[in-house]
């Protein structure tokens, strides 16, 4: 009957279209199996499944969320006053000037927490309102604990020679991914560089990626970790903690160990503007060396008190932009606060505090990275001052985020200069250096040959003498 009314060549036409069809519902469903099973099934699953990540994606309700999470701090209203931690303090090392007065009697960080319990503190905290916060439990007799620790543990000398003490430096970065996506390369880059220093000057390094404590997010992340490290290795005579914005720019200095004997705390920075001046860029934290012993201990409880985020955080900042010298307003930041803490309680700390300006134990980036050049014209590795810096530290730079204190773009650019920098003092090891400071591309600077032996490198960083060990005879 289809014959007579569409005749045969039409009939076979539609014949053949529903074949097609019935392949092409085979080969869907196909489709859909295999989806499911390759990504689950959230998006090709039961109405429910579907509905709740319909309902995840809509901003008509809102999830619900543990009361209690670990944040990272948005830091941006402090981001302008980064700058200032030590932009034009190197200059300006011999020149501070006395600082103006400053009437500040009646507001002391006692008096911010003593507020801040009475309103019940951050929401978010678990610790008990009616007491101020601290690290941990309180530790009143470490310095016994850890010798009696060395004592039974004499394979784990706290000293590597009798005047080198045993080192591990301590830095990291955010547990996400970065906002700017180089940022994550400039980091792996920064860890490079700091590997490299520490494995021709026989130090232990430890990078972290954990937020440990909510509450000391942003500046004072540090501070839960160093108090951590210090007391799960006593076999570690000093900690010595690197911002990951800082990079090694001397690879042939070592520390003048022995200079810090009497020492707990060495930091970069200048008597007289701390002291005297009460200046908040007299000193810099990015880089500073922590003895592991019981004043350690002491000081960081005393230094933590500024740092949980939110209202005493906010108040603590007020309390030392009116004391400290040409502090912007922003919350309160570590380094500021151990500037205030030296300048009102040097009777109890200062002895023990080693402020260096010798040596660049931190640099500022600003004064040193265009000047490159002329140093490698005019000096060597192996100086760490003005000459040749021990460290740049890119203070201001924000290469994970996308918004900083400068232009990415010059900070990356200058970024790549310091780490070539250092870097050539590695690869001259090898018989390598970087075309120039701006190019990632190497370049010969000596031929193989069939005695490697004895080939010596120029600066003596292949096998240096301060990282030699004398092992005993038995």
């Amino acid at each position: 009957m289809f014959d007579w009314c569409l005749g045969a060549r039409r009939v076979r036409q539609i014949q053949r279209g529903f074949r097609h069809l019935k392949i092409t519902l085979l080969c869907l469903f196909l489709t859909v199996l295999v989806l499911r099973g390759t990504i689950g099934a959230g998006k090709f699953g039961t109405p429910e499944q579907d509905f709740n990540e319909i309902r995840h994606h809509l901003p008509f309700r809102k999830r619900a969320e543990p009361h209690r999470v670990l944040i990272e701090a948005d830091t941006t209203t402090a981001a302008a006053a980064t700058t200032n931690k030590l932009n034009g303090a190197d200059a300006a090392a011999g020149q501070a000037t006395h600082a103006g007065n400053v009437n500040n009697n009646e507001v002391t960080m006692a008096h911010i927490i003593e507020d801040v319990v009475e309103d019940g503190g951050d929401d978010s905290a678990k610790r008990n309102p009616d007491e101020p916060y601290t690290l941990g439990p309180k530790i009143s007799d470490w310095d016994q604990q850890r010798a009696n620790w060395l004592r039974e543990n004499p394979d784990f000398p706290n000293f590597i020679t009798p005047t080198k003490p045993r080192v591990l430096l301590v830095t990291g970065s955010s547990p996400k991914a970065c906002e700017n996506p180089v940022g994550d390369h400039y980091l792996l880059k920064s860890i490079k560089n700091k590997i490299d220093y520490c494995r021709l000057h026989g130090i232990d390094i430890f990078y972290n990626m954990a937020l440990l404590d909510a509450e000391m997010s942003g500046f004072w992340a540090k501070l839960p970790l160093i108090r951590k490290l210090l007391l799960s290795h006593p076999e570690v005579e000093f900690l010595w903690w690197m911002d990951s914005d800082a990079m090694f720019t001397d690879m042939a200095f070592e520390l003048p160990w022995e200079r810090y004997k009497d020492s707990n705390l060495v930091l970069h920075g200048w008597n007289e503007m701390v002291y005297d001046d009460k200046n908040w860029i007299g000193l810099n934290t990015g880089s500073f060396l922590l003895r592991n012993c019981q004043w350690a201990l002491d000081i960081l409880d005393a230094w933590a008190p500024m740092g949980p985020v939110g209202k005493i955080r906010n108040e603590a900042g007020k309390l030392l932009t009116g004391f400290l010298k040409d502090r912007p307003v922003f919350e309160a930041d570590d380094q500021s606060a151990m500037v205030y803490l030296l300048a009102t309680q040097r009777d109890k700390w200062g002895e023990k505090v080693y402020l260096e300006s010798a040596y660049y134990l931190h640099g500022y980036w600003g004064i040193l990275v265009d000047r490159y050049e002329e140093m490698i014209e005019n000096y060597h590795p192996g100086l760490g001052d003005h000459r040749w810096p021990l460290v740049t530290h890119f203070v201001g730079c924000k290469p994970c985020g996308k918004f900083g204190d400068y232009s990415v773009e010059r900070c990356l650019k200058q970024m790549d200069r310091a780490f070539n920098f250092g870097d050539n003092q590695i690869l001259q090891i090898y018989g390598f250096t970087h075309q120039s400071l701006a190019s990632r591309k190497v370049k010969r600077t000596r031929n193989d040959t069939s005695n490697p032996l004895e080939v010596k490198d120029e600066l003596g960083l292949l096998h240096p003498s301060f990282k030699a060990v004398k092992i005993e005879s038995s």
